[in-house]
C-alpha cells in the first residue's frame, strides 16, 4: 500500500494517463483513421503526451485548486 502522502502525486499520474490516453486516442483516430498500425500510433503517442501531461499537472494542481477556490462562493 502507498502511504497518504503521496495521494496527490498518485492522483495526478492516474488523472493525466487517463485523459492523455483518451486525447491522444481521439486524436491519432483523427490523423490516421483506421490504419493497420493505429494502435501502435496511439500507444507511441500516449506515452510521449503522458511524459509531458504528469509533470504539467503536477505544477498545476496546485494553482488551479487556489483558482477554484477563489471562484467558488464561501460557505
Amino acid at each position: 500500500m502507498i502511504p497518504r502522502k503521496y495521494a496527490p502525486i498518485l492522483f495526478g499520474l492516474i488523472l493525466s494517463g487517463v485523459m492523455c490516453l483518451l486525447i491522444s486516442g481521439i486524436s491519432t483516430f483523427r490523423a490516421v483513421g483506421l490504419a493497420p498500425n493505429v494502435l501502435g500510433l496511439w500507444a507511441g503517442s500516449w506515452l510521449t503526451a503522458w511524459c509531458f501531461a504528469f509533470p504539467a499537472v503536477l505544477v498545476v494542481a496546485p494553482f488551479a485548486r487556489k483558482t477554484a477556490e477563489r471562484l467558488v462562493a464561501k460557505e
